[in-house]
């Protein structure tokens, strides 16, 4: 699967799934479902692994309950979300 006209489909059908990638296109308001979770990792490819780990970490999204209807931008000053239902983007830092 290459495009998000075939991952958000897959993502309805799954039972509240964290999914992360590092395609910009996935980090947008409109993308907000409570039964998923986005997360665009902004950093270099092999920064991917350290920066989802850190983010799982993170004590605003630890658990799957507060991680869900969220799109997440991760970078390494911090973390930017989108969520659900609310019109403003907020911030987070490390």
């Amino acid at each position: 699967m290459k495009d998000r006209g075939e991952i958000i489909p897959l993502l309805h059908t799954l039972r509240r799934p964290t999914f992360f990638t590092r395609d910009h296109d996935f980090y947008k308001a409109d993308l907000c479902h409570r039964g998923y979770c986005l997360v665009f990792l902004d950093v270099a490819f092999d920064e991917s692994a350290e920066f989802t780990r850190r983010f799982l970490r993170h004590t605003a999204f630890r658990t799957q309950a507060q991680r869900m209807g969220r799109v997440v931008r991760v970078r390494h000053t911090g973390v930017s979300y989108w969520q659900a239902r609310v019109k403003k983007a907020h911030a987070l830092r490390w």
